[in-house]
């Protein structure tokens, strides 16, 4: 096949916010194989197969990319910047052209060991396949796929399949709606693993592998023995003491120094002006240009980001140790410090004497009310202070709400919060108000949480700052009484926050792994003849597939919602509000598989794509009611158990 028809889409994501460190301040593709990024890496090897046409699809500043790959002459590049996320299937959408290309192969940009794509695009032609999957061996049995390595050949005639606009996926959308279509989709295992990753841990094995296989390094690494070891790559201008040992792989960039009594172990990349101290041992790991490992310490199985370091007299294990100016950010925290202490007493005289003056100008209506205006004043300057200084991250919640089916139940928070204040006005006007300095201390640390999310990307703590902070002037204004009094609907509050993404994706494969064995069990209880692979449904002539929006998550967010409005309006015994709360849970996982047992049965009657989406949809809302149904039974079923019987006295006539 003539590969000027072929079109490689390089699928590069995003910036990996608050899982990994090193990933948030560095994207994946941008990471270091022997000193040469990993996108220009996958770059030059697709230029030795003689691909000519590459399309990179990065969410967010491709500048950082564009860099890494000027160098690559070779290839016509073209950058597809989404401006909002596409899904892989969005992307190859974007990227394809119908009319020219013939053939498309995705890649991943984490990808250090590509397959041959002679051999990928001979095994799609002879199975004639509309859509190949390609999966890695797995461990101890290279027949069976292992996990899948991200890459796909497709013929432009799927791009039919492919909505026009918005978010799609390929694993989720795209290949059922392939099989729905009645088109064909096959998989092929690799005879070695392709060297794709997600994180650090997944990028030390594929650099494991790589080194593994004599791969082909820059010019200035010589292929080198060193007492007996496996392979060993040095640069020249490299500095070794006489006593230190190296077994292979390992490669030592330029630049880098080894102090004696060091022991390094394979497989591991030394890059450029390392410096390993004395009697230190380097296991398994990479570190990369200019990190620095002190005297006496033990790296094993780590990734060390650039210009970072590793203090003397420790042990560090399966770590990503990202880099840290931490002596910049002290001495500027400690310069303010010292700034405010000694022009604390000068802020305070002259804020009295500028108030004390503007006291003077006020209308006389207004001095007559001042103490029940002030209040209020205050109440509403620290509002539109909190609003401002919070917009961005009160935007940013607001897109969340706006784009993710999971969390748009935040939406609806802060007004049914309202709504709660409200209907318990006669009680909270009872309590005085007593400010608290106590509040302070609290919104300084709320600030803390927040500088600690902005320093360290870490977006959670960002947006827990927002409602600890609204806590914190509850108390500083209110005092104690009332705090107590409305703490519930504080912590209430907490449903507008998105989960971390480090929960969600722990969750989201055994909630949809649930969601489908459930479905499938309450179809064979029905009678339906089913057949289940892995998350999809066979079931008659009808295929569904249970995409991860359709895992449950949605549902117990909404759920929540919910059962916390009912808890806070009834009044019951906290026991029995625990339970309610408690209960939401599992309520939300039957209605899930209620919803997706009644639309696996309408598939297959429903005929037609429209047809098939309305009645998916309609599922969804239908359950809501259904959830506060069953609440509602719920509390009334507990009034029931905990009544106590009343005696009837009984009158006898004489």
């Amino acid at each position: 096949m003539n590969k000027k028809n072929v079109k490689v889409v390089i699928l590069a994501g995003s910036r990996d916010y608050g899982r990994c460190p090193i990933a948030s301040r560095l994207p994946v593709p941008l990471w270091s194989i022997a000193g040469e990024p990993v996108l220009e890496h996958l770059i030059r090897d697709l230029a030795r197969q003689r691909i000519k046409d590459v399309v990179i699809c990065y969410n967010g500043d491709a500048s950082l990319l564009q860099s890494s790959v000027a160098g690559v002459n070779s290839i016509r590049l073209r950058f597809l910047n989404e401006q909002l996320p596409l899904g892989t299937a969005g992307c190859i959408r974007e990227a394809a052209d119908g009319e020219r290309d013939q053939l498309l192969l995705i890649f991943p940009a984490g990808i250090i060991s590509p397959p041959k794509i002679d051999v990928l695009i001979s095994t799609h032609r002879k199975s004639r396949s509309d859509l190949t999957v390609i999966f890695n061996p797995s461990q101890g049995n290279y027949n069976i796929p292992g996990e899948a390595t991200g890459i796909y050949v497709c013929e432009t005639s799927v791009l039919k399949h492919i909505p026009k606009e918005g978010y799609f996926d390929i694993k989720e959308g795209l290949i059922s709606a392939l099989l729905h279509a009645g088109k064909t989709v096959h998989t092929v295992v690799l005879p070695s693993h392709a060297g794709n990753f997600r994180d650090w841990r997944g990028y030390l094995y594929a650099i494991a592998d790589y080194l593994g296989n004599n791969p082909k390094l820059n010019a200035d690494l010589k292929l080198s023995k060193n007492n007996g070891s496996q392979a060993v790559w040095m640069a020249p201008n490299s500095t070794l003491d006489s006593s230190v040992r190296i077994y292979g792989p390992v490669v030592v960039m330029g630049g880098a120094s080894i102090s004696e009594g060091a022991v390094v172990f394979g497989p591991t990349i030394i890059g450029r002006d390392v410096s390993i101290g004395k009697d230190s041992t380097v296991i398994n790991s990479v570190l990369w240009d200019d990190a620095k490992v002190g005297m006496n310490s033990e790296v094993q199985r780590c990734l060390i980001d650039y210009h970072a370091t590793v203090p003397s007299n420790n042990v560090v294990e399966e770590k990503a140790i990202p880099f840290r100016k931490k002596m910049i950010f002290a001495s500027s925290v400690s310069s303010l410090l010292e700034v405010g202490r000694n022009n604390a007493s000068k802020l305070q005289q002259a804020v009295q004497q500028q108030l004390g003056k503007l006291d003077l100008k006020l209308p006389d209506w207004i001095q007559s009310r001042k103490t029940t205006i002030t209040p209020w004043f205050a109440v509403g300057f620290v509002m539109i202070a909190f609003i401002w200084s919070y917009w961005p991250g009160l935007v940013y919640l607001w897109n969340i709400w706006q784009r993710s089916d999971e969390y748009s139940s935040g939406l609806l928070v802060p007004f049914l919060a309202i709504y709660i204040l409200w209907s318990n006005r006669h009680d909270i006007t009872q309590c005085p108000i007593r400010p608290s300095v106590w509040g302070l201390g609290v919104f300084l640390a709320a600030q803390g949480i927040r500088l600690f999310g902005l320093f360290f990307l870490y977006s959670s703590a960002e947006n827990l700052s927002v409602v600890l902070s609204i806590a914190a002037l509850v108390l500083l204004l209110f005092g104690w009484r009332l705090f107590r009094k409305v703490s519930t609907v504080l912590l209430f509050l907490c449903l507008i926050l998105p989960w971390p993404n480090r929960v969600q994706a722990a969750i989201a494969l055994p909630l949809q792994q649930w969601a489908t064995s459930s479905a499938v069990f309450c179809l064979e209880v029905i009678g339906y003849e089913v057949i289940q692979e892995g998350n999809i449904i066979h079931i008659g002539r009808a295929t569904v597939a249970v995409a991860e929006a359709c895992n449950g998550l949605r549902m117990i967010t909404a759920f929540f919602v919910i059962s916390g409005l009912v808890v806070l309006l009834v009044r019951r015994a906290w026991w029995e509000k625990i339970i309610v709360l408690v209960s939401s849970l599992p309520i939300a996982l039957l209605c899930n598989t209620v919803r997706l047992t009644i639309t696996a049965i309408a598939f297959t009657v429903l005929t037609g794509e429209h047809w098939e989406k309305i009645f998916h949809d309609f599922g969804g809302y239908v359950m809501m009611p259904l959830a506060l149904a069953i609440i509602v039974t719920e509390l009334w079923l507990l009034a029931k158990l905990t009544m106590i019987p009343v005696k009837e006295d009984v009158i006898k006539k004489r």
